[in-house]
């Protein structure tokens, strides 16, 4: 296939690109700066800034499908805003260029711990990750609303680390998956297995989902 890349410097996205190209696929990177991306066969770096729909439009028409894993940086402190005008620009991006299907990659705290209880609305979720993934959970709520857009929503589990490719994980729907008494993690190299698995075989069209061990 032929696929875009979004936020491919990234802990999520630095990991979805090898296992990309390792199947076989040609990936677009879209980057602010094309010339810091190590060149690979079967890569391509182009030149795009991620809040301009315009850019994105040019950069993904053509493509198959579109990952994002976009983050617009936990330290900045714009990152809510920042991260929904990106999310907006990839989306209007998107339907600019006719490019119909989208993977985003969001956070855990909009998956639910009891009935209409999100993991980001409890008392124990960490301040500092509270405004990245009160974003990502506004981002699941836009996407849901895009009829134009054949897309598919990855929570990460709680945990999620750097790790060993075991290419073997457990699928979820909107619930915080657990392993025993504790919440359930994943390494991202098999985040990055559930990514390219979904773009290859859909089975969340118009869904979110997620995985863990």
């Amino acid at each position: 296939m032929k696929l875009a890349l979004i936020g491919a410097t990234g802990f999520v996205g630095s990991a979805v690109l090898p296992e990309l190209l390792s199947r076989g696929h040609q990936v677009t990177v879209l980057a602010r700066q094309p010339s810091k991306i190590e060149a690979r066969p079967g890569l391509t770096a182009v030149q795009a800034d991620v809040l301009d729909a315009a850019q994105v439009a040019r950069a993904v028409a053509g493509h198959d499908a579109v990952v994002s894993a976009y983050n617009a940086g936990w330290k900045n402190p714009d990152l809510h805003d920042e991260f929904l005008r990106g999310t907006r620009a990839v989306f209007a991006g998107l339907k600019q260029a006719g490019v119909r299907r989208l993977l985003v990659v969001g956070g855990a705290g909009s998956l639910y711990v009891a009935p209409g209880v999100q993991l980001v609305d409890t008392p124990e979720f960490p301040a500092e990750w509270k405004q990245g993934a009160l974003a990502a959970r506004e981002a699941l709520n836009l996407i849901r609303k895009e009829d134009a857009l054949e897309w598919t929503f990855l929570s990460p589990p709680v945990f999620l680390a750097p790790g060993e490719r075991r290419g073997a994980f457990r699928v979820g729907g909107e619930e915080v998956l657990f392993d025993g008494d504790k919440p359930a993690g994943i390494s991202v190299a098999d985040l990055a297995v559930a990514i390219a698995n979904e773009i290859e075989q859909p089975q969340h069209l118009r869904q979110r989902f997620t995985v863990g061990y």
